[in-house]
Formats: C-alpha cells, structure tokens, sequence
C-alpha cells in the first residue's frame, strides 16, 4: 500500500489537505492537509517552494555529516508516517538549511464535510495514529498549512483554509503532540495552488492541509556534535 523512496538529508515535512478557496496568508501562531489515498515518498527534492521557505534559524552552513545524521533521521519518520497513515500522500523534500524533511497530505474530502472545519471519523484515527509518530520524535518541529481552490470568496476561504489547519493542529495536540513542537500554522487560502493545478477553479487537488515535519534547531545542534563538525 505505501511506497518508499529513499532521499537525501534533512528535515520532516508534513501535509494534510483542507478546502476552499483564496487570497492572503492567515497565521495563527503554530503550526497542514492534502490529497492522496496511501502515502508516497518520492525523489522531489527540491521541487516544493514552500518547503525552501522552512527551516530552524541557524546562522551558520550545516555540514555533510550533519546532513547525513538529519537525514537518516528523516527517513525513519517517513516511514513510520506511511505505515501509520493510512489516507496521505507522504514525500520527503528540503528545507531552507537543505536539510531533508518530510510533507504529509491529506484531502479535504478525507478530512472534512462541505464548508467545514469539523474532522471526519476516518480522518481522526489516521491524525491519532500520526500523534503517535510525531510525539516519538518530539525533536522536529511542525508546520501548518491549510488550502483552499478557487471557488467561493476570499472572506469565506480564508477563514476557512486557517480553521482547517488549526483543527489538525488542536487535534494533535488533543494527542498528546508538544505545542512547543508547532512553529506555524497559517490558512493561505487559494494563494498557492499545487503545481499543474494553478489554473483550475473547482479542484480538489488544491483543496488540502500540509503538515512539514522538520529538524528543530536542539535537533541540527545535536547532529553537528555526533558528526564532530
């Protein structure tokens, strides 16, 4: 059911699909949802913008036994998340230190009814056995994103795309998951729709909560230590 691809180094990305639609970035503080039933890991290193964006502030360039020590980190995460998670799409791509770092999605459809933030039963026992997962590995912080596609209006999908992520995040909380674990969590409306997708209105690829899961910086820290670097 899960297929997995061995990568490169770094940081755990999460992402999980929501719904809706449009303009601007809605932060609330912390900590996403996409699309795809069984959970992928492939070679897309570098390809998510977004996930350039993210990463612990460091000041200083990560060495290659440091990336490799975060890497192999990273890919147990990765497939721990797939075996677990039942309904995602589970990749492994690079933060902004060019660490790797995995992302989880899950669609809206899977996640919530129409025009709703409330999560769907099935989708509660693939996010409780995510908890598990990520409280096993309280190093990596976690970002939120929730999406929307381009139906309906700004004041009705922005909302919404942000409620979204945090009922994934209150959740996983709710789990026994750290809140000193989740960095963002942001609603981002229609703003950013999955590449291929960008000019379609209607369209449930676009309508997801992304979770990235990545190296903290006590995680970065640590590994430099073991790699003498």
């Amino acid at each position: 059911m899960k297929h997995l691809k061995t990568i490169t180094a770094g940081m755990c990305l999460l992402a999980l699909t929501s719904c809706a639609t449009k303009q601007g970035t809605f932060s609330a503080g912390g900590a996403g949802v996409g699309a795809v039933v069984g959970g992928i890991i492939g070679n897309i290193i570098g390809k998510d913008s977004k996930a350039t964006a993210i990463g612990a502030a460091i000041g200083a360039a990560v060495g290659s036994g440091t990336g490799a020590i975060i890497g192999h980190h990273m890919d147990k995460v990765a497939q721990e998340t797939a075996a677990q998670v039942q309904n995602a799409k589970v990749e492994e791509v690079t933060d902004a230190n060019g660490l790797k770092m995995v992302k989880v999605s899950f669609n809206s459809g899977i996640l919530f009814g129409l025009n709703s933030s409330s999560l769907s039963a099935t989708s509660k026992t693939d996010l409780a056995n995510f908890a598990n997962v990520l409280k096993k590995n309280s190093d990596c912080s976690i970002n939120v994103y929730g999406h929307t596609d381009k139906t309906g209006t700004d004041a009705i999908n922005n909302p919404l795309s942000l409620k979204r992520a945090q009922s994934v995040v209150d959740f996983l909380k709710q789990h026994g998951v750290s809140n000193g674990q989740f960095k963002t969590v942001e609603g981002k409306g229609s703003t950013d729709p999955v590449a291929g997708h960008e000019n379609t209105i209607n369209d449930e690829a676009n309508r997801r909560v992304e979770i990235y899961i990545y190296a903290s910086e006590a995680m970065i820290n640590q590994a430099k230590k073991q790699a003498g670097e």
